[in-house]
């Protein structure tokens, strides 16, 4: 796919999503996309700045809403646990 034709794909369901509309996107859209698309993608993917850990939060658990994603350090959202098991990463303890 062209980047001009991922652009308009991209954009278009960025504004589907932003009026209030939901899709479930194929899992052929590759992982990085369908986290950035899909509101469902609500697991946090945190680094520790100390020993690079990386550990993943779900909605509920204790440290969820204080943890912020800063993708310039490696961190992500994902969509599904087993995506983020699949990657290395363990759940948190807490």
């Amino acid at each position: 796919m062209s980047k001009f034709a991922g652009l308009v794909v991209v954009s278009s369901a960025i504004a589907f999503l932003g009026s209030g509309g939901y899709t479930v996107l194929p899992k052929s859209v590759p992982l990085a996309d369908r986290e950035m698309l899909d509101p469902s993608c609500n697991i946090k993917g945190n680094i520790s700045i100390n020993t690079g850990e990386r550990t993943y939060y779900v909605p509920g658990q204790k440290y969820y809403a204080e943890t912020v994603i800063s993708p310039r350090y490696g961190e992500q959202w994902f969509c599904f646990e087993a995506d983020v098991r699949a990657t290395g990463w363990r759940k948190a303890m807490r």
